[in-house]
């Protein structure tokens, strides 16, 4: 694992605080994966064995009803982690989930982080915080949808993409417009029509590309009061 890798993990609130030998010690039972897009990580009803932290790349969570129809619940990116609760109560995915961009994943078993967790006090309160505050990362994104309108979700997504650039940007889109509408919380047109009103904030799109002629105007329209970090938002290679 990369320094970068572990600095990454030492911010999480799963291992915040923690030794760094009882840090190594966890880290001894998971596996660091490179996923090609496409791959199905598991599927709704599978037993739940592992959970995941995504270093890069995109991941989309989804159920599949029975006449086939498939609802995104939820598209995450580098610094998000998923399927722990299935973990902590022994069941199975309740989503499946798909590699939607090349991934970088930590894969942690369930087993061994439920024996660590049996004898760690401090381990159980930074999972409890871990689930706490992506309980309220969910809320703030409920919040998100119903107070600002589909364009200044759009901007701030672009704002984040952008990540630390100034002045003129272009841009790849890292996944399906479709994709990035579901994390949006909007449909397919709404985007569509999203990204027609930013033209007047100087954002053109050609493809999947997205020309900025100035992010701190996007930033502006975007602009994100809350005291929740955003995730960090991956472009792909």
């Amino acid at each position: 694992m990369s320094e970068g890798d572990y600095a990454m993990l030492r911010r999480l609130a799963v291992f915040a605080g923690l030794p760094d030998v009882e840090v190594r010690k966890l880290l001894g039972h998971m596996a660091i994966t490179t996923v090609p897009r496409h791959t199905t990580l598991f599927l709704q009803g599978d037993p739940a064995t592992r959970f995941y932290i995504i270093f890069e790349g995109w991941v989309k969570l989804y159920r599949q009803s029975a006449d086939g129809h498939e609802s995104v619940i939820e598209v995450l990116t580098g610094g998000e982690s998923f399927a722990e609760a299935a973990i902590f109560d022994e069941s199975v995915y309740p989503v499946s989930a798909e590699v939607v961009c090349d991934a970088r994943l930590l894969e942690v078993p369930g087993e061994p982080l439920l024996r660590a967790l049996r004898s760690n006090a401090d381990l159980c309160l930074n999972i409890m915080s871990a689930m706490s505050r992506r309980m309220r990362q969910v809320v703030h994104q409920v919040e998100q949808i119903t107070v600002r309108s589909s364009v200044e979700r759009l901007a701030l997504f672009l704002g984040q993409l952008a990540a630390r650039r100034e002045g003129a940007v272009e841009l790849h889109l890292p996944i399906d417009k479709a994709l990035i509408a579901a994390r949006l919380g909007m449909q397919p047109e709404t985007l569509s029509r999203s990204f027609s009103k930013l033209g007047s904030y100087g954002v053109k799109t050609q493809g999947s590309t997205v020309i900025i002629a100035d992010v701190d105007i996007l930033l502006t329209l975007g602009k994100d009061d809350e005291d929740l970090c955003p995730p960090r938002i991956d472009r792909c290679s």
